[in-house]
């Protein structure tokens, strides 16, 4: 099986217990259809290196081959978001396993750094593979440890915020328009 076969065999083992993904993976394709990926690193892959458990591991040993994304400028957040930022993904519109109903990946965040409130159409999962790192959800800030599952129904305002290590998470997205950039939220917004 290649690399993108086993991480999206990995994501779907990781979270067949979480019942809020069940809706994502009744769309999960079935296929062994691949689209070609342009391998790609980022500034925030140097952190890859330390993860540990099967699935992250899997990820940090396959980075190379993966091709890392952002989805801001430096105007969103500011050049030093973006060197602490990156997302690749397995399942969807752009990973190497097409699907026009479901997205699934990895999103990285350095340590000490707030990925800014945000808010999108689609519904996501997300489930940190390692690292512990604070999640807003609404108004209300939680510490979350890492295979605690984070379900943000479509619309539904969130943050993040790592202190001294990186973050590594899993995410699943659904509904609307699987392309689509968040929209930031500023004071009051």
């Amino acid at each position: 099986m290649d690399l993108a076969g086993r991480l999206a065999a990995g994501i779907r083992a990781a979270v067949e217990a979480v019942p809020e993904a069940a809706p994502f993976l009744a769309d999960w394709p079935g296929g062994a259809e691949r689209r070609a990926q342009t391998a790609g690193t980022l500034p925030v892959c140097r952190w890859l290196g330390g993860m540990a458990g099967d699935l992250a591991g899997m990820v940090a040993g396959g980075a190379g081959a993966l091709e890392w994304r952002q989805t801001y400028g430096a105007g969103d957040f500011g050049a030093e978001f973006l060197s602490r930022y990156g997302w690749t993904e397995v399942v969807g519109l752009r990973g190497p396993i097409p699907s026009e109903r479901v997205a699934a990946g990895f999103l990285l965040l350095g340590p000490e750094v707030t990925y800014p409130p945000h808010k999108h159409e689609a519904e996501e999962v997300y489930l940190p593979l390692s690292g512990r790192a604070w999640w807003q959800k609404g108004e209300v800030w939680r510490q979350v440890e890492p295979f605690t599952a984070i379900h943000h129904p479509g619309w539904v305002p969130h943050a993040m915020r790592t202190e001294g290590a990186p973050l590594l998470a899993l995410y699943l997205w659904r509904g609307g328009d699987l392309a689509a950039k968040s929209e930031i939220l500023r004071e009051g917004g």
